[in-house]
């Protein structure tokens, strides 16, 4: 699913370095779904040419105010006729200031004075513009303005020196983006959620694991994080980025887990998606253990249950589990929403979806079994967030 279908954006690109980001911006939000139109300053064209913007948006580029491909002459009106929002990437601190002040002197800031949809903004500058009092000042007045603004970050720029100032990545703002435009049914909700597998050390380079991704975790904790949710992501050892803001806790062990996951209660929502050991080595050799070439035994202890833990506490929150097997999933799957006093159990076979991009699972509740189709991980951690929605609403 391309999260941005339907949506029409109108990209203005202004005179600084960064404009060569935008390409790759225009790039991405038409792979998301967009329709795009591009409105070039005088400024921005010394950087990238319209040429560019045209081919990577399928669109005329306009750069004039008194384009005559617009019958009435009323480019600065009509481009934003139907549009969902103006993202202004790069915004100068020329720019900025012009949207401040309210001066209407070229089509890109007549157009966003003359808007009728929202305002949003991508700085990207010298730090010690950024910097500046001026440059703050306006900062200020533009959110009072209720214009929005994404950025910037801190990171080597072109002029050589290294502070605030740089644009976000394209990665980055399209990701900004898709949050922006996401309905928000759990603003005010507090989420917990863990993912990925622990490792549970014989020695200090053994230990025992599984091969869990995390990447289902992780592409819940983004489709909370998109619906309005504050999310904690208590995360064991992955490489998967952290979603937009998202405060994330890195744990191994599960014993860390569980206590990283009780430090971060109460909250409205316990999600339990990763793949925890469910047992650990009694006793953790100091040293590395030698090969002798004779066989060795571990006696095992069982890990803490955080999921159930979580579940029977005095005023629980509304608890989803996940149910990963290799055989019978559903009498695993209810057994274990019954068992445990879930609200929802989400489950697969692990030869579907362990460890890869896409999936197949189930959703169990109190109202039956439904199985939903072969999807991305990101599609069905949409579909997983709609039920805890509907879940919350009837609790």
């Amino acid at each position: 699913m391309k999260e941005l279908a339907g949506r029409k954006i109108v990209v203005g690109v202004t005179g600084g370095i960064a404009a060569y980001k935008a390409a790759d911006l225009v790039r991405q939000l038409t792979g998301a779904g967009a329709e795009v139109h591009v409105v070039l300053t005088e400024g921005g064209a010394r950087f990238v040419t319209a040429v560019t913007f045209q081919a990577l948006s399928g669109h005329p580029v306009w750069t004039d105010l008194w384009d005559a491909r617009m019958g009435n002459s009323m480019a600065h009106i009509d481009l934003t006729r139907g549009a969902d929002a103006i993202l202004v990437a790069p915004a100068t601190a020329d720019v900025l200031a012009k949207f401040v002040q309210g001066r209407a002197d070229d089509l890109l800031s007549t157009l966003c004075l003359a808007r009728e949809c929202p305002l949003l903004v991508a700085p990207a500058m010298n730090r010690q513009m950024w910097e500046h009092p001026a440059t703050r000042r306006n900062m200020r007045q533009l959110a009072e303005d209720g214009v929005t603004v994404f950025g910037p970050a801190a990171g080597e720029q072109a002029c050589g020196e290294t502070g605030m100032g740089r644009m976000l990545e394209p990665t980055e703002l399209l990701e900004h983006l898709i949050a922006f435009f996401a309905p928000k049914p759990l603003a005010g909700r507090r989420v917990v959620l863990t993912a990925g597998p622990t490792f549970e050390a014989m020695d200090p380079v053994r230990g025992i694991t599984n091969c869990s991704s995390g990447r289902m975790g992780f592409a819940l904790a983004r489709a909370l994080r998109h619906a309005g949710a504050n999310v904690t992501l208590v995360a064991g050892p992955v490489t998967q980025a952290t979603p937009l803001n998202v405060k994330r806790v890195d744990v191994v062990s599960a014993n860390e887990m569980r206590e990283a996951v009780l430090a971060a209660l109460p909250a409205d929502v316990f999600v339990g998606v990763a793949a925890v050991a469910d047992y650990r080595p009694a006793v953790t050799s100091d040293q590395k253990i030698k090969k002798s070439g004779e066989i060795r035994s571990f006696e095992l202890t069982p890990n803490p249950d955080i999921l159930a833990e979580v579940a029977g506490r005095d005023s629980a929150p509304l608890c989803v589990g996940f149910a990963a097997e290799s055989e019978n999933l559903d009498e695993y799957a209810t057994g274990k929403l019954k068992a445990k006093k879930l609200a929802l159990i989400v489950g697969n076979l692990m030869q579907h979806g362990f460890g890869t991009e896409d999936n197949v699972v189930t959703l169990y509740d109190a109202e039956g079994r439904t199985p939903l189709p072969r999807a991305s991980k990101h599609q069905i951690a949409r579909e997983i967030t709609a039920r805890i929605v509907q879940l919350l609403a009837a609790r």
